[in-house]
C-alpha cells in the first residue's frame, strides 16, 4: 500500500432495518499540510493527500502570489510529513504573510470574507468568444460524474474538471471544493494552459470565494450541479462570468450572462 493513500478501510456497525451488524467500508483521508512560503510558515491547508503540487500552486495562483510563469522558482513536497516549501522570485509583504498564518475560515484557509469583494474588484472581467451548447454541457455534466471515482467509492469529495466543449481536458477530486479548484488551477499554471477558451464543470456550491477563483484563472463559464450563493451571482455579473447551476441531465439554470448558452445539442 503507499505510503500516502486517498483512501482508507474503516469497521463501523450498520443499522438497517433494525439489524444491527459489524461491516467495513472506506473513508478518504484527510490530512493537514503546512505551507512554508520563502522559508516562513504561510498557511496550514486541509485536503486530499494527492496533487499536493498541483494544489499548493493553484491555491497561491489563487491568492495572486503566483501570477507571472516566472514567478515560481522552486516547490518541494514532503506528502509523508504533510510540508511543502515553495520559493518565489518575487517577494511577499510581509503583512500577507501575517494576515494568512493567523486568520482562519473553513477548509483551513487562512481568508477572511471581506477578501473577497476585494479580490472581485482587483480582478479584471472576463472576456471570452466562448459558447456552449445545453448539450454540451449536459455531456460534460455527465463526464464530471464519470470521473469522480473517489466519490463514487467514499461518498467525501468534490470534483472539478477543465473542459472544452467537446470534452473534459483535465480533472481533480478534494475533500475540499476550493481545493479541487485550485488543482485544476495549479495544473494549468505549471502546464500553461490558457483559459479564455474553455469552461470549469464542478459539483460543488458555487460561492463568492469560488467565483473569485474563476474569475483570477479567465474561465469565462462555470458549470455546476449545486447552487451558486447570492454575492457569486452579483459578482459574476460584473465579472463578465456565466454561471450555470443544478446542471443536472437536461435541466440547468442559467444566473449570469446568458448568451454564451445556445439551446440544442
Amino acid at each position: 500500500m503507499s505510503h500516502n493513500p486517498i483512501t482508507i478501510p474503516v469497521s463501523l456497525v450498520r443499522l438497517e432495518n433494525g439489524v444491527l451488524s459489524e461491516t467495513s467500508d472506506t473513508v478518504v483521508r484527510e490530512i493537514p499540510v503546512t505551507l512554508y512560503l520563502n522559508d516562513k510558515e504561510f498557511v496550514t491547508m486541509v485536503c486530499s493527500t494527492d496533487h499536493l503540487k498541483e494544489l499548493t500552486t493553484g491555491f497561491l495562483c489563487s491568492e495572486g502570489i503566483l501570477e507571472q510563469p516566472g514567478d515560481l522558482k522552486s516547490i518541494t513536497v514532503n506528502p509523508t510529513d504533510g510540508l511543502i516549501w515553495v520559493e518565489t522570485n518575487r517577494p511577499v509583504e510581509s503583512d500577507r504573510l501575517f494576515l494568512k498564518r493567523y486568520i482562519t475560515t473553513c477548509c483551513g484557509r487562512g481568508r477572511a470574507s471581506f477578501y473577497f469583494i476585494n479580490d472581485a474588484r482587483g480582478t479584471a472581467p472576463v472576456e471570452s468568444l466562448l459558447t456552449v451548447t445545453a448539450g454540451q454541457i449536459s455531456g460534460l455534466t455527465a463526464a464530471l460524474e464519470d470521473r469522480a471515482q473517489l466519490f463514487r467509492t467514499t461518498g467525501g469529495a468534490h470534483g472539478a474538471g477543465l473542459c472544452t466543449p467537446d470534452e473534459m481536458l483535465v480533472f481533480f477530486e478534494d475533500i475540499g471544493r476550493h481545493n479541487a479548484v485550485d488543482k485544476i488551477f495549479g495544473h494549468c499554471y505549471l502546464k500553461g494552459i490558457t483559459l479564455a477558451d474553455k469552461l470549469l464543470v464542478f459539483s460543488g456550491r458555487v460561492s463568492s470565494e469560488i467565483l473569485v477563483k474563476v474569475a483570477r484563472m479567465g474561465i469565462p463559464l462555470l458549470v455546476s450541479r449545486s447552487a451558486p450563493t447570492d454575492l457569486a451571482l452579483e459578482m459574476a455579473s460584473e465579472l463578465g462570468i456565466t454561471v450555470v447551476g443544478f446542471a443536472r441531465g437536461n435541466r440547468m439554470n442559467i444566473y449570469t450572462h446568458p448568451s454564451r448558452v445556445h439551446t440544442g445539442n
